[in-house]
């Protein structure tokens, strides 16, 4: 850093130094959007789905773990209803790990047993 001799100089180097911070403050701005804009919930799915379309298997996990989620929550609200005992929602919410779990590992067998009630249903309407 060179010595600043008199109050023109020091006047030159902050002005130097305010258009220098401005130039930062700005750069920093447009970085922090294009993160804000990669964090969002719908970016890092269609990102994620980006990188895992390349297979068919990829595919069908995705779907066994949206199959899983859902079947889960649909569990947890049947047993739990409208109830307020914090037993029974604590006992809802391992129901729901575990139909997760369950359906998201299987869901070749899941999806047998909905096409056996469909054929069913089918059978008996004809």
């Amino acid at each position: 850093m060179r010595t600043i001799t008199s109050s023109e100089e020091l006047r030159r180097s902050i002005q130097e130094l305010e258009l220098e911070r401005a130039v930062k403050e700005q750069l920093l701005r447009e970085q922090f959007m294009d993160t804000y804009e990669s964090l969002r919930f719908i970016n890092l799915l269609k990102s994620s789905l980006k990188k895992s379309i390349g297979s068919s298997a990829e595919i069908t996990d995705i779907a066994g773990m949206a199959l899983g989620m859902a079947s889960g929550y649909i569990s947890k609200k049947i047993f739990i209803g409208t109830s307020g005992n914090p037993f029974r929602k604590l006992m809802g919410s391992v129901l729901q790990l575990g139909v997760m779990s369950y359906v998201s590992k299987h869901p070749y067998g899941l999806k047998s047993l909905g096409e056996f009630l469909f054929n069913q249903i089918l059978r008996k309407r004809e």
